[in-house]
């Protein structure tokens, strides 16, 4: 399937807000996870401001409800309704009841929550380490549960948001908890986000029956936001001085969230599917990290791992 143009005035500097003008998304339900700080917020605000109801899935529903009041109080008021619910990808038992609290279908899930390069290695209440735990299997879990909701909505988008980071490594399958290998902060969040992306991949095939599609997406560089809360900033500082951590321009929120929602709302992507964007357009396949700013690799969309992958993880979260 080739990709459809996408307008020349989406780019790097496009904000969420632009991306929906024009958009009518009153009826569709959507999710967003770690939509209570970051590009999480821009994401759900875009969304509403197109008449969707979204639900904000946090794990501090105080935060969650300051922002959804937030949101409402700025919003126009043929907007969707915000709505705010737990979720704690980290623990299985607030996922279970995520899911099986949700009644009718869903439109658009945005699986935007993650945990980025903690020092020190940590691992989640079932033993799995991190970064892997809560950025790929808590939203894999979440996502197959709500699989029946997404299918009756008869066209959902599922958005899975990785990083450039995932140039940092493929998924190790021999040793997905750094049971055997020293842990390496960066190598374990590229894997995670590698994981988003195969995840993406694995489930626009399997789903394509149930009118579903899945992509995922590099938001970009973005200074404002919380996902680096468990980061040390001077091994940070280090790893960037080293050459081995390449960065491209930094970003606004607003400019962050818009690859996701363009993925979750845009008609120029109807239909695409197991695709990786950045800036507002498919990214270009890259062969080595070596000074990489961008760019997907091929690891990250090969089918084979896409497929072995989806069968470790329903065993995982069996």
């Amino acid at each position: 399937m080739s990709v459809p143009e996408t307008p020349r005035t989406f780019t790097a500097t496009t904000t969420a807000a632009e991306v929906v003008d024009g958009v009518d998304l009153h009826g569709r339900r959507a999710v967003v996870t770690g939509a209570s700080s970051g590009i999480g917020v821009e994401t759900a605000r875009a969304l509403a401001s197109a008449g969707a109801d979204v639900t904000l899935a946090v794990r501090n529903t105080d935060a969650g409800d300051r922002v959804a009041a937030r949101l409402t109080a700025d919003l126009p008021p043929e907007s969707g309704k915000l709505t705010v619910a737990r979720l704690d990808l980290a623990d299985r038992s607030t996922v279970a009841a995520f899911v099986a609290d949700w009644q009718g279908p869903l439109h658009i899930l945005v699986n935007n929550a993650g945990v980025m390069a903690p020092s020190e290695i940590t691992r989640t209440p079932d033993g799995r380490e991190q970064q892997f735990g809560v950025n790929h299997l808590g939203h894999f879990a979440l996502t197959t549960g709500l699989h029946p909701a997404l299918a009756a909505a008869n066209g959902a988008r599922i958005v899975s948001v990785s990083s450039t980071g995932h140039l940092f490594s493929p998924v190790v399958f021999d040793d997905l908890d750094y049971r055997f290998r020293p842990y390496d902060p960066w190598t374990s969040y590229g894997q995670s986000k590698t994981a988003n992306i195969l995840f993406a991949v694995a489930a626009a095939e399997r789903w394509a029956d149930d009118g579903i599609t899945a992509n995922a997406l590099m938001p970009g560089n973005i200074a404002d936001t919380n996902l680096a809360r468990h980061m040390d900033m001077r091994q940070v500082e280090a790893f960037i001085a080293s050459g081995e951590l390449a960065l491209p321009p930094q970003k606004t929120v607003e400019q962050g969230a818009a690859t996701s929602v363009l993925l979750a709302a845009a008609p120029t992507v109807a239909g695409v599917s197991g695709r990786y964007f950045e800036d507002c357009a498919e990214a270009e396949p890259v062969t080595e990290r070596a000074g990489a700013v961008g760019g997907v690799a091929p690891y990250a969309l090969d089918r084979d791992n896409a497929a072995r992958l989806w069968t470790v993880s329903e065993a995982l979260v069996a």
